[in-house]
């Protein structure tokens, strides 16, 4: 299954949850979600009963649709992080949250992730001073991740780090919002990623 390129609100419409897939719009409290709270589509506000595998698959959508990743790069991803030591589940946030464009987003370099993922694979970013342009690149505790110099005049990018006054940055990121660049500092704790995703639903359904 490709990675979703539709309307990105009709999916938050569908949860019923903020997926940060709109990033200004969302601030300004112009959301799709915030207008009509409910799922899209004529039947959109009926109640339906959902079924334990329902739920489960539920919050394996969230997330792959929240990180911008295929089926298969989900797959994988939880393959890797059920053969780490520890929590399957948290292992998986963590290895969602280092990736190369979540870390762009985290840093407040790009209102979304799919702009984070964007501004990657164009070649914008580097890490410790070399151009990296893929979006799953593992970043690690330490390293540097910078704006490169011909990209520090995108309007796209200046407005992501005016916006950070009301967004607020990660604390697991150290960022020089002058100099456009941020130092990875460690890998977060599951208690300090706040997203609305229950991992444990995922653990679930790929454990069957």
């Amino acid at each position: 299954m490709a990675r979703y390129r539709g309307p990105v609100e009709k999916i938050e419409r569908r949860f019923g949850v903020s997926l940060n897939l709109k990033g200004e719009r969302r601030l300004a409290g112009k959301s799709a979600l915030e207008k009509r709270p409910y799922g899209p589509g004529q039947h959109g506000q009926r109640r339906k009963k959902v079924s334990e595998y329902g739920l489960q698959l539920n919050e394996k959508q969230k997330a792959k649709f929240m990180y911008g990743l295929s089926e298969k790069q989900f797959r994988r991803l939880f393959t890797d992080a059920n053969r780490q030591e520890g929590n399957t589940g948290e292992n998986l946030i963590s290895l969602l949250e280092t990736r190369l464009d979540n870390v762009v987003y985290r840093m407040g370099f790009a209102t979304t992730r799919r702009f984070a993922r964007q501004l990657v694979t164009h070649g914008h970013v580097l890490v410790d001073g070399k151009r990296v342009d893929i979006p799953s690149f593992r970043v690690k505790a330490g390293q540097k991740i910078e704006i490169r110099e011909k990209s520090k005049n995108n309007v796209q990018v200046k407005r992501a780090i005016e916006l950070t006054n009301q967004t607020g940055i990660a604390e697991w990121v150290d960022v020089d919002k002058d100099k456009f660049f941020g130092i990875f500092t460690r890998v977060p704790e599951r208690a300090e990623v706040e997203i609305p995703v229950e991992e444990r639903l995922i653990v679930e359904l790929y454990s069957k």
